[in-house]
């Protein structure tokens, strides 16, 4: 089955097979396990070099430097980068602005096959790729080489919606008329990725933006720069030209806040916390002299998300898809399960057994295969986290289990449950980005609904129930941007669980759905009489 017929880069016609999700590796079959190993050794060989911005195709090497570290073992230096100033940032901005007057005219087809070409690609180097996460995020084997699949499926399905948008879009016939609709691109953007998911997400936004026919600054997290590298040296590996995506490292404050407010800047596309992506918006919304625009702000922020366990359901599983839901990359994902909403008549059983699974979680460097958890991302997110468990006790939260640090060099944290939790607790109403599970006692069914929707994000959640009607209702009435039945509440996979939230979870961005690209675009209506 094709999509689509393209053009590859020796202007020969090709057809472009129907999307599929990137297939997960199974680290049980020797021969995939020795090639990670291999990838880790290789990738380990190689730590602590150092590497340039990249302005507009100019290498730009700067006194101050910025490093990197690993959180299993924190005086590893896994690479050093250099620290921009305001001056660089103008620079890269004006760089991306000049470069998209080339780039806004290049055949969208063209544009497709550049992605199709670095997704073949990074497929090849899928367990380098992985083994950078392993090493610079402490994501655990299957966690990385998840971040690296959805990566590859980003580019694959963003992809073939261009060559969508580039194809002739439907509008009513007029008699006496010729009417087109065309989507062209915005202009100059920036892109500022996080580190939890710090390939996925950093490809997904920076491939959106450059297939539809935008430049970009690419600001990597300053936890995360070599994987930022890593995608930019691949794309110019494959040929991306100079200044399409411009390659800049440094602090958020005054470089982030250049890049946003500069009138040359079109649109900003961000993921990460609440405080943050409120103030981008807010910087981005003025106008600054000699913007002629109004600047498109994507923004994906937070959660507090929650699991409503019914007493008509399979506790054993719920429990099992609570647990990896709650700590799944040491509960740093936006989707993570922060909330278990109970009925009362099965409380106390689910309590049991959630507290059963989080104690069989071995924790553990991350470069172990054996290690389900890792360690969190670094010194300050332990000392947030700590400090969220303390008050959680403090505000007559029980602690059932985990709730201190889990030894050895790296930032580990025991994966914590804390039962008994008010609604209103700080605990239960802001994000903590950890493994820290509040377990929540609702008096039915409905009541966990109310329960569930009393926070001011809305990204993902789910329940588990049996009821058909209670299902149908939930549905109706669980007001998240993502919500799941009966199954885990992480794992969105492109094209088949359009990702983003409601309220303070951002701006309802889709990621991975057929209306992702229209961030990036503009509609123009042409008419010609006949």
């Amino acid at each position: 089955m094709f999509d689509y017929l393209s053009i590859d880069f020796k202007g020969a016609i090709m057809a472009i097979p129907a999307f599929k999700n990137e297939p997960l590796t199974d680290f049980l079959k020797p021969a995939n396990r020795k090639a990670m190993e291999h990838a880790l050794e290789t990738v380990k060989g190689r730590l602590g070099q150092e590497f340039p911005i990249i302005v507009g195709g100019q290498e730009v090497w700067t006194t101050d430097k910025l490093k990197s570290y690993n959180p299993s073992n924190p005086s590893e230096v896994v690479a050093v980068f250099q620290k921009a100033d305001q001056t660089i940032a103008r620079k890269a901005i004006e760089a991306a602005s000049e470069t998209f007057e080339r780039w806004r005219w290049v055949d969208p087809r063209k544009r497709a096959d550049y992605l199709f070409k670095a997704a073949r690609l990074m497929r090849k180097r899928k367990h380098e790729f992985s083994a950078v996460l392993i090493n610079e995020v402490g994501k655990s084997w299957p966690e990385a080489d998840a971040d690296t699949a959805e990566a590859i499926d980003f580019m694959e399905f963003y992809g073939r919606e261009m060559l969508r948008y580039a194809a002739k879009q439907p509008v009513h016939k007029h008699p006496k008329e010729k009417n087109e609709l065309v989507y062209i691109p915005l202009g100059a953007g920036v892109v500022v990725p996080p580190w939890n998911f710090a390939l996925a997400i950093l490809t997904g936004m920076t491939s959106a933006a450059v297939v539809t026919g935008n430049t970009v600054v690419l600001k990597p997290s300053s936890d995360s720069p070599l994987t930022g590298w890593m995608f930019f040296n691949l794309m110019r590996e494959i040929g991306l030209p100079d200044g399409v995506i411009n390659f800049i490292t440094g602090p958020g404050g005054s470089v982030g806040e250049t890049l946003i407010s500069h009138p040359k800047t079109r649109f900003v596309s961000f993921t990460g916390s609440k405080e943050v992506g409120v103030h981008i918006n807010e910087l981005a919304s003025k106008v600054q002299p000699g913007q002629i625009w109004l600047k498109r702000v994507v923004a994906e922020m937070g959660g507090k998300d929650a699991i409503v366990i019914d007493d008509q359901s399979d506790l054993e599983a719920a429990a099992q898809a609570t647990v990896a839901s709650a700590f799944g990359y040491q509960g740093q994902k936006c989707s993570a399960a922060s909330r278990a909403i109970v009925v009362e008549k099965v409380y106390d059983r689910f309590v049991d057994l959630v507290t059963e699974k989080t104690r069989a979680i071995s924790i553990g460097a991350a470069d172990n295969p054996s290690s389900w958890m890792g360690p969190v991302i670094n010194k300050g997110a332990m000392e947030k986290i700590m400090q969220y468990v303390q008050k959680g006790v403090v505000e007559g939260g029980r602690l059932v289990t985990g709730g201190k640090p889990a030894g050895g060099h790296g930032y580990f944290i025991e994966p914590t449950v804390i039962a008994d939790v008010d609604p209103k607790a700080s605990i239960a109403q802001e994000e903590i980005f950890g493994p820290v599970l509040t377990v929540i006692k609702a008096k039915d069914f409905d009541h966990a609904l109310e329960i569930a929707n009393n926070t001011e994000f809305g990204l993902t959640g789910g329940v588990w129930t049996k009821n058909r009607k209670k299902i149908e209702k939930a549905k109706r009435v669980f007001h998240v941007g993502n919500f799941y039945v009966n199954r885990k509440i992480t794992g969105a996979l492109v094209g088949v669980h359009p990702f983003g939230g409601f309220n303070m979870s951002g701006t309802d961005s889709k990621a991975g759905g057929r209306d992702y690209l229209l961030l990036f675009l503009q509609a123009k209506t042409i008419s010609e009489v006949k």
